[in-house]
């Protein structure tokens, strides 16, 4: 490595001298601009010290006018705006000498940052299986610039909002029509519908719903029936001791159920 620095420097008395001379150079030229630079900078925040007492010295003179009377009202007025339009000048030119200074840091040294694009934060959208209601806001009958008339719809804009309906109840009357036959006056009428709990009052939605509650979130029945009491519904009516009895022997006749199907799958399988 040294043997090829050696060679490639030139014999020459004269060029060597001509190439020592030109780097002595451009070392003088460059320790002079730096100390330039650095009389620059030093300059620049003697200017900022310099200021910032300036405007300290002007606020502390306003402030002191404010509550002290000199004078007449007038001419304490004229006085303060005097001042304040001093202070105001002054924040300027602090601002003009840390924009200076700032740039002639950067100029000394100078970071390349690569360009980035910011992204907007993005909300999740609603779910798209949700029915959705179509609500349109009534459009305006004038252009507000010119005041025309002749308005056409160009797009639009959706704004979603997420809101729920609230629960309601309903009694479901099986009316069974009774008929009398003409010929030997027998009544007859149809069969009761069954339901899923036998002299029960409750529909199957709602034994659902309380199932759910139970062993799905782990609502006690006790609170279920409190928040349906809210909503005007008394259990009483259903029975919640006879419906708690009957719902874990369906429970567990429906897991005994459960295990016998896959016993018999494991044994015959498809």
């Amino acid at each position: 490595m040294a043997n090829a620095t050696d060679s490639s420097l030139p014999d020459d008395v004269e060029t060597l001298k001509a190439l020592l001379i030109a780097t002595r150079d451009e070392r003088d030229c460059a320790e002079a601009e730096l100390r330039q630079s650095r009389a620059e900078e030093h300059d620049a925040m003697a200017r900022e010290k310099t200021l910032t007492l300036l405007i300290e010295k002007l606020k502390f003179q306003i402030a002191k006018l404010r509550h002290e009377q000199y004078g007449q009202s007038a001419e304490r007025h004229a006085l303060i705006e005097q001042l304040e339009f001093e202070l105001a000048e002054a924040v300027e030119t602090a601002a003009e000498s840390e924009t200076a200074a700032a740039l002639a840091a950067v100029r000394a040294k100078t970071i390349v940052v690569g360009a980035f694009e910011r992204r907007k934060p993005a909300r999740r959208p609603l779910p798209e299986n949700l029915p959705r209601e179509r609500v349109v806001e009534p459009a305006p009958t004038s252009c507000p610039c010119c005041g025309g008339t002749n308005l056409r719809k160009i797009g639009e804009d959706v704004t979603e909002t997420l809101e729920a309906v609230p629960r309601q109840w309903k009694v479901i009357q099986h009316v069974r029509e009774k008929f009398s036959c003409r010929a030997c006056e027998k009544i007859t009428e149809p069969p009761a519908p069954s339901h899923p709990i036998r002299r029960g009052r409750a529909g199957p939605n709602l034994l659902a719903m309380v199932l759910h509650g139970k062993y799905g979130l782990h609502l006690p029945l006790d609170r279920q029936s409190k928040a349906f009491a809210h909503e005007g519904i008394e259990l009483d009516v259903l029975d919640t001791g006879r419906l708690g009895r009957r719902l874990r022997s369906h429970a567990g006749a429906a897991h005994r159920g459960d295990q016998g199907s896959c016993l018999r799958r494991r044994a015959h399988p498809c």
